[in-house]
């Protein structure tokens, strides 16, 4: 087990009382971490490092036990019929990547490059993982689970939407609209009553936008990001309690992507939903963040 090494709880945007308590507020303005002696438990606030050596760590935001209504409602703007039935999922608390695994991540869990970033700038290390395709993603979760003795995966689709909405029912976490200073997205398409805007060149470092209410980044634009589910268009008879829905024999089936990248608004909404193969992906933005599991004894110290 992992029980007798020193780890960090960080709480993003916090200050702590005078009891030594952390609090949480309403301004991304600082980190405070506290040491801790466990891995916490599911229910405690805030999230935690993974470390993963030379200065690298995965940082995981403890998502809460909940249900939520997936897919979009009929009159949503920009809705596509594969976003319904809306139905209400049930989900147990997980912890899940504050950001999209970057690429300095990738190499510290992975100990290489991908062949398409051997000429590896300084600059891009904080930028997500792009160009992966699903088989790819998959094996980094495995590696990550070998390397801390805890269950790391893709998320499921429900799972990703539901930590994605954080409590809203909106087109956006953010709201009825999406604008260039709160994601990097094409917005040279208005959506909603939001302005029009321009369109960023290349993907830009993970956590440069605010933050959901639970604490996560990047969940609209910059890169698509993998889920664990197999494709199916529309959600009847999609499961309610969050587990990924994997079809029978669908190992070489379309897989789940969610998030949008710099394309326009509408395929950035929290229900909008992409598929591709699992080999593919090594022409366009797409990435992956993961999520940790209540499984293993490290996470019930």
């Amino acid at each position: 087990t992992h029980d007798d090494e020193p780890r960090w709880l960080l709480l993003p945007s916090a200050r702590v009382n005078d009891d030594g308590e952390a609090l949480r507020t309403e301004l991304r303005t600082e980190l405070v971490r506290l040491r801790l002696w466990a891995t916490p438990r599911l229910e405690a606030p805030g999230a935690w490092f993974e470390p993963l050596g030379d200065g690298e760590a995965l940082t995981l935001v403890a998502i809460p036990a909940g249900s939520f209504w997936m897919g979009s409602p009929l009159e949503e703007e920009g809705r596509s019929d594969d976003e319904g039935p809306r139905h209400q999922v049930k989900l147990d608390g997980f912890w899940m990547g504050q950001t999209p695994i970057t690429q300095a991540q990738w190499r510290r869990v992975m100990g290489t490059n991908l062949w398409r970033f051997q000429d590896l700038r300084a600059e891009r290390e904080q930028r997500p993982m792009e160009m992966v395709n699903w088989n790819d993603a998959t094996a980094f979760c495995d590696k990550l689970s070998q390397l801390t003795g805890r269950c790391y995966s893709l998320p499921s689709e429900a799972q990703w939407e539901y930590a994605c909405r954080a409590g809203t029912s909106s087109p956006f976490h953010v709201g009825g609209t999406l604008i260039s200073e709160l994601a990097n997205f094409n917005a040279t398409q208005r959506y909603g009553e939001g302005p029009q805007g321009g369109l960023r060149r290349e993907t830009l470092a993970v956590g440069l936008f605010p933050a959901n209410g639970w604490g996560l980044h990047d969940l609209h634009g910059n890169v698509w990001e993998w889920c664990l589910d197999a494709w199916h268009d529309s959600y009847i008879d999609a499961p309610d309690d969050g587990r990924a829905w994997v079809s029978e024999g669908s190992q070489e089936a379309r897989r789940l992507l969610r998030g949008g990248s710099r394309v326009v608004p509408r395929y950035c909404r929290s229900a909008s939903r992409g598929h591709d193969r699992p080999v593919d992906a090594y022409n366009t933005l797409v990435g992956f963040r993961v999520v940790c599991l209540p499984q293993g004894p490290s996470l019930h110290p």
